[in-house]
């Protein structure tokens, strides 16, 4: 009797265990202001951000939990790039698939995309690529 009330106390303290450990991992989701903050923080460029609407998604799977466009203005006139965040890694890859896909395509439909932790973020291929890395290096500082 006293192994089974032992094993259920072992197996009760486990389960509680399991349970912080999820709701733990929800504080360490980036969020996309935590991504439009890291850019500017960095000096880069991400102005005027905005939620994207369904138009802005275009043909893309709107899988996303939130989706925001902003601004770069050295790249011109309503250009720049998306930030995008998930709860389901799997959506993720399959939306950073479709921009990657794209490019390989058609070199005019190219984008570059950063992938980390929770979060894609597509920018305007017309961004040069040291300037990339400078968003990447950004978007990778997020704890």
């Amino acid at each position: 009797m006293k192994k089974v009330l032992f094993f259920a106390i072992v197996l009760s303290v486990l389960t509680l265990a399991a349970c912080n450990d999820e709701e733990a991992g929800g504080e360490d989701k980036i969020t996309t202001d935590d991504v439009i903050s890291a850019f500017n923080d960095a000096g880069l460029e991400a102005e005027s951000p905005s939620e994207m609407t369904n138009e802005d998604y275009g043909i893309a799977p709107m899988k996303a939990d939130e989706g925001v466009r902003f601004l770069i203005p050295a790249l011109g006139e309503d250009s720049g790039g998306r930030v995008f965040t998930y709860s389901d890694e799997s959506d993720l890859d399959e939306m950073k698939e479709h921009y990657d896909s794209m490019g390989e395509e058609s070199a005019m439909l190219f984008s570059w995309t950063i992938k980390h932790k929770n979060v894609l973020v597509q920018i305007n291929g017309d961004l040069e690529e040291d300037t990339y890395n400078e968003y990447k290096s950004a978007l990778e500082s997020i704890e």
